[in-house]
């Protein structure tokens, strides 16, 4: 039940300056998801797909289990898909079942993560992926102005709405096999969805992201 981890960073960021490399609690930013990597027994190694010396050089510095892919220039840039650097890293390993997370979900916890690779080992065979989701169970409209999941006649209460659910990109889990049955795609031909609570599924884009999570981190770690 041993799985090999993807942890994929660039140097660069639009919305959040050097958000990586950025302090968060007084440490990178991405140490927190690595921290969780490092310390799960069922995660076997983890891997850093990056373009940025800066980030190689620190991660090999603090985690004993990381190995450091260095970002072809092909696959260098703000546009190139995820799928891509994903299908480069499986090419260079020999593990066959992969968890692929991001820097930017300071709040996941080893629990939950361990959680989630228990889940997809127990689904094989029913499913051949598995990926985070938040569930959603609010009143939405499309741009148009018309509902998506509700009647406006009715005006059921939110908790009685059929729940939505929003791909978080908190973590992907999948084998090599599925990868290419799907096209070269992280979520498989019969995926599972697996549910995150909002706050630790809290995702950083923007300048605002990282605040509150950072709240959120400092919160958790004085109860």
């Amino acid at each position: 039940m041993k799985i090999t981890a993807l942890l994929p960073m660039k140097g660069h960021s639009e919305r959040v300056p050097n958000k990586n490399m950025r302090l968060f609690c007084g440490r990178p930013l991405y140490h927190c998801v690595a921290g969780v990597l490092q310390k799960s027994t069922l995660v076997s190694s983890f891997v850093i797909n990056t373009d940025s010396r800066e980030i190689a050089e620190d991660a090999r510095r603090h985690f004993s289990k990381v190995r450091v892919n260095e970002r072809p220039e092909h696959l260098c840039g703000d546009f190139v898909p995820m799928n891509d650097i994903i299908g480069c890293d499986l090419s260079a390993s020999t593990g066959e079942h992969f968890l692929q997370t991001h820097s930017t979900n300071p709040l996941l916890t080893i629990n939950t993560l361990e959680k989630a690779i228990r889940d997809y080992f127990a689904g094989i065979g029913v499913y051949d992926s598995l990926f985070s989701v938040t569930r959603l169970q609010s009143r939405l409209y499309w741009e148009s102005g018309a509902p998506v999941n509700h009647n406006p006649q009715e005006l059921l209460r939110t908790q009685d709405l059929p729940p939505l659910f929003e791909e978080n990109s908190n973590f992907y889990l999948f084998s090599k096999a599925s990868f290419a049955a799907a096209g070269n795609k992280r979520i498989g031909l019969s995926p599972k969805m697996f549910e995150v609570n909002k706050l630790e599924a809290v995702d950083i884009d923007e300048e605002e992201d990282f605040q509150l999570a950072e709240l959120l981190f400092k919160s958790r770690v004085r109860k």
